[in-house]
């Protein structure tokens, strides 16, 4: 058949191709329609989608017509003007692009051989960003360390947990294995509970990185700085110093994906010696080996990472860097973090609420009063408020607890928000805990 989709065709792809990108383009100028937490029940599609795959091809129409009626009521939109919830998660055009073309040339760089260009962008790129930061000459590539694109923070901290468990186990044997201990915050990233990092992932408090750093220094301690949040703001320097502290550190991480304009997935660690990743995760099995790489000559980022395969994720972080400019990407962050102050503001005036912790980035947590000071009726108020706010549509927000406490948390970050939307999210906020007041009085 003539139209039959081929495995690959130029002019396919062009066809198709643009419906997609028409069809995605669409979808943002409509984003407000939509709930933004994905109002369906457990199982929705399992009853709108046939049992098994079709024998005969689909018109590619009819499947983006199954993409509005019965994937998108699934989706909750991340990237919504309206979405305020965990951390963002940004999308941009640059990054888009950047995914696109990733996906388009579709090659696996686990080593520099299998694409150089792969290889020496991502070390280039890296130590661009490890500039903007501000970050020690220790971390580039030109010496001993350097940088790595990882999927998230939760592979990073395993990582550097792995290669600061053999870097210590060289030095005290084996023998010790049991005895090693990991030191974290109690408010770290849930990933250590999976990989058993200094970090504040509920509230974005700031830990005192110097003297944590002396600390571990003196005690031989592999110190790693978490700023998968928070890291992207320190590219502007009324910020950067909440980093201060970072000289001492083995390892750094932040998430361009999170704040920083870059397409998920893109999570970057640097680490000032990285012959400690290569000796914990390096393998070379025979049908690896090349001639670049026996003689040392290149970086092979598979020994930088659990994975054997990699996709070319720096294409979208350079075309961010390059697309927008540094001065764009200090207003994008600066801007989020005026709207989270007006938001701070906002909950400060009306006397039934209260901040919980000092807002330093684009994130206040905040909490409704109770009328009675019953720290468990409190807590269920603001439960009940959440799913109330929540299952309107119009707004979508998380939650933490902090000692003891259910906290309600409003992370400015997408980029489409504005003003506006915040205004209209307090409003809901308000709207919804006049209502819980009422009914718990009557």
């Amino acid at each position: 058949m003539e139209n039959t989709l081929k495995p690959m065709d130029a002019e396919q792809l062009r066809e198709y191709g643009h419906k997609m990108v028409d069809f995605i383009a669409d979808y943002y100028k409509t984003i407000e329609n939509f709930p933004v937490l994905s109002q369906v029940e457990p199982g929705y599609l399992r009853d709108l989608l046939p049992d098994s795959a079709p024998n005969q091809p689909d018109p590619f129409q009819h499947v983006l017509d199954d993409i509005k009626a019965k994937i998108l009521p699934g989706v909750t939109h991340w990237q919504s003007p309206n979405y305020f919830a965990y951390y963002p998660s940004n999308s941009s055009v640059a990054g888009f692009l950047g995914e696109m073309l990733s996906a388009g040339l579709n090659i696996v760089g686990f080593s520099w051989i299998t694409s150089p260009a792969a290889t020496e962008l991502e070390m280039i790129v890296l130590d661009w960003l490890a500039k903007m930061l501000k970050l020690p000459e220790d971390f580039l590539s030109a010496g001993q360390g350097g940088g790595v694109i990882q999927g998230t923070a939760s592979e990073a901290v395993l990582v550097v947990l792995l290669a600061a468990r053999d870097k210590v186990l060289r030095r005290v044997g084996k023998d010790a294995l049991e005895k090693l201990v990991v030191y974290a915050s109690d408010q770290t990233h849930s990933a250590l509970q999976k990989a058993c990092q200094i970090g504040t992932t509920s509230s974005t408090a700031v830990d005192p990185l110097l003297a944590l750093g002396k600390i571990a220094k003196s005690n031989g301690m592999w110190f790693h700085v978490d700023a998968a949040y928070a890291g992207s703001a320190c590219v502007c320097p009324e910020f950067r110093h909440f980093i201060d502290g970072v000289e001492e550190a083995d390892s750094f991480n932040m998430n361009a994906h999170k704040w920083f304009l870059t397409n998920f997935d893109c999570s970057v660690l640097w680490v000032k010696d990285r012959s400690a990743l290569v000796q914990a995760l390096s393998t070379n099995p025979e049908f690896l080996k090349n001639k670049a790489s026996q003689a040392n000559m290149v970086v092979d980022y598979k020994d930088w990472q659990i994975p054997l395969g990699r996709r070319f994720r720096s294409l979208k972080l350079w075309m961010v860097l390059r697309l927008y400019g540094l001065e764009n990407l200090q207003c994008y962050i600066r801007n989020h973090i005026k709207l989270a102050k007006h938001f701070e503001d906002l909950v400060a005036q009306d006397p039934r609420f209260e901040v919980v912790t000092p807002r330093i980035f684009s994130l206040v947590c905040f909490r409704l009063l109770p009328p009675t000071n019953d720290e468990y009726h409190g807590n269920k108020f603001n439960h009940d408020l959440l799913d109330a706010v929540n299952s309107t549509g119009n707004v979508f927000i998380s939650h933490t607890v902090l000692s003891g406490k259910y906290i309600l948390r409003f992370a400015v970050g997408a980029p489409l928000t504005e003003e506006k939307h915040v205004n209209a999210a307090w409003k809901v906020l308000q709207y919804k805990a006049t209502a819980l007041l009422e009914e718990s009085l009557g």
